[in-house]
């Protein structure tokens, strides 16, 4: 996996080319205080928020200041303001509805929907966005380090700014900019690419038996896995042919050699009208996560075929469709370990089974003290 394929899978660089099949959203370039403040390790302070004015009744007892410290150097924490970007934000959650869901260049927020007070990543102002984006190890990666993964040992392309460059006119992967530096002037062509921008999508009640993951090698669909493989869905296993069948005919409508590279992974949903919409682009790499596959199957094309029946067999470059087929099969959503300390989450699961022994030797030596 190279470092130009992780570009090609921003938000920025594909929504362009498919605006037509996927949600509407409106993406803002994202200043360089703003990602200071997403990445400052302090308190969590939510910046944007707007509470309510308290009124305390007079003659009231709590009506008296209550000095908790002696400590004259106690400092308040107090948010940084952003008024020109919290205006570009409300402007913008307000022509998508109201509620959107927010993501970075690459990532969303998804494992820190816990965090929220609707346990959900529907944001309907800049004070939710950050909330998320600061409890986010997901959104952290996208700040600080999007090539990781990456194989080529060119230099990672720098991260630019809205104060240092500003989109005029685009061209496919560059733009035309006027740069902001001053020993620089004039009309010069930059990767688009390099700017780190807020995306937000208008909010839809999606439900996760309907989305699913698909795998492209070579400009060839090679499979599809259910996405929220922790659960079993009945209707999937009922009409795996008729879902395997309509994806395929929308890959190759509307996305078979118009991305940018022949090896990728997109996301789908299919609605209750059996209409597909795409979701997202991903880099074809171990960044991804294969779900029901293997990279190794996925890379090499071993076990795949083994996946389909005759009939299927008999038809050119048909995908291979993986779903969870049984209830026993269901797992523990892979979010979890993000919401609590992995001691727990191996209590919970019984991966660990040294920890839960000596979990009740403790409750058996804490009922023999009682």
């Amino acid at each position: 996996m190279k470092k130009e394929q992780v570009a090609h899978c921003q938000f920025s660089v594909w929504y362009p080319l498919f605006r037509a099949v996927t949600i509407r959203s409106v993406i803002l370039p994202l200043p360089e205080n703003v990602k200071e403040y997403l990445l400052d390790d302090g308190t969590l302070v939510v910046s944007g928020r707007e509470d309510p004015p308290t009124q305390t009744p007079e003659g009231s007892d709590d009506a008296e200041e209550i000095q908790w410290s002696d400590d004259e150097n106690t400092a308040t924490l107090k948010a940084p303001e952003f008024p020109e970007f919290t205006a570009k934000v409300e402007e913008a959650i307000s022509s998508l509805g109201g509620s959107v869901f927010p993501k970075l260049n690459w990532s969303a927020p998804r494992d820190a929907y816990w965090i929220a007070m609707n346990s959900s990543l529907k944001c309907k102002a800049l004070s939710d966005i950050f909330l998320l984006f600061k409890s986010s190890d997901f959104i952290t990666r996208d700040l600080t380090q999007p090539f990781i993964h990456c194989t080529d040992d060119s230099p990672d392309p720098p991260l630019n700014y809205e104060s240092q460059v500003r989109c005029e006119i685009k061209l496919g992967l560059w733009c035309a900019v006027k740069c902001g530096c001053e020993n620089l002037s004039g009309w010069r062509l930059l990767r688009c690419w390099t700017v780190l921008m807020l995306v937000l999508r208008k909010w839809c009640e999606l439900i996760p038996g309907a989305e699913f993951r698909c795998f492209v090698k070579e400009n060839k669909l090679i499979g599809i896995s259910q996405r929220d493989y922790t659960q079993y869905y009945d209707h999937i296993s009922k009409q795996h042919e008729e879902i395997c069948r309509s994806i395929q005919e929308f890959f190759k409508k509307h996305i078979q050699y118009k991305f940018l590279d022949e090896d990728f992974v997109f996301d789908v949903y299919r609605d209750s009208r059996g209409k597909i919409w795409l979701i997202d682009f991903n880099p074809f790499g171990e960044v991804t996560d294969s779900l029901l596959f293997t990279w190794d199957e996925l890379t090499s094309g071993r076990n795949l075929k083994g996946d389909q029946s005759e009939g299927e067999a008999t038809e050119q470059d048909y995908p291979v469709f993986r779903c969870t087929n049984s209830q026993v099969t269901v797992q523990p959503s892979p979010y979890l370990s993000y919401r609590l300390p992995k001691d727990f989450v191996d209590l919970s699961t019984g991966e660990d089974v040294h920890k839960l022994i000596d979990f009740l030797k403790l409750k058996r030596n804490q009922q023999d003290d009682d």
